[in-house]
């Protein structure tokens, strides 16, 4: 089984094809919309959810089947149909155009595979399985959500608005930043977040800073 590279995609203001209307096709358009995608969707038929989205504008909607190069000019592009002539017709010409193309459930017909997410605000855990098991990575999934809370996207919000002051006040000294932001990662801070103590959290943070150079 081929090994594939993880990284994460800023696909912000990108335009992507999403081919397919029904609800694996939403599920796909809702992520990259999520994500800041420019999505585009074609299919002759929308789900409710869809519509709706191509109605509020939310995504442009090509009410017709897929037509050779169709995938020109996007920079990302999933297929989702029921139709494997269809989803082969995007991958050549996703392939061709040099464009990365995902068609949902057919590994072979990937050029990048998307993983199962858990998310906590900016915090983003991706598992994948290679394509061998979506139930497994689903059910790893379920057991990262329960580990990550909404704690940790509390945390990891605090730990950024004081990064800058910690860089300013330890300018040249990487070692001391690590080592500081080490000891209060592994500190109770998660504790206290989840008592509902997010001042005194805070109060800890910047506390360690201002006293660092002590």
């Amino acid at each position: 089984m081929k090994k594939y590279y993880p990284a994460f995609v800023d696909i912000e203001g990108q335009p992507c094809l999403v081919v397919g209307g029904g609800a694996i096709a939403a599920e796909k358009a809702g992520s990259l919309l999520e994500c800041g995608g420019v999505v585009t969707v074609i299919s002759p038929d929308l789900t409710e959810e869809l519509r709706d989205r191509a109605d509020n504008s939310e995504l442009r909607w090509l009410a017709r089947r897929y037509e050779p190069g169709d995938v020109r000019d996007f920079r990302l592009v999933i297929s989702a149909t029921d139709s494997a002539e269809v989803n082969e017709r995007v991958y050549v010409d996703a392939e061709t155009e040099g464009i990365m193309v995902n068609v949902v459930d057919v590994p072979e017909l990937c050029r990048y595979i998307v993983p199962s997410i858990v998310r906590q605000g900016d915090l983003c855990i991706a598992i994948s399985t290679g394509g061998k098991s979506p139930a497994l990575a689903k059910k790893i999934r379920g057991q990262l959500e329960e580990a990550f809370g909404a704690e940790y996207a509390v945390l990891l919000d605090l730990l950024g608005e004081f990064r800058p002051r910690m860089k300013d006040r330890h300018p040249d000294e990487i070692e001391t930043r690590a080592r500081l932001w080490t000891s209060l990662v592994d500190s109770d801070l998660l504790d206290l977040i989840r008592a509902g103590r997010a001042e005194e959290a805070r109060d800890r943070v910047e506390s360690c800073i201002l006293h660092s150079s002590d």
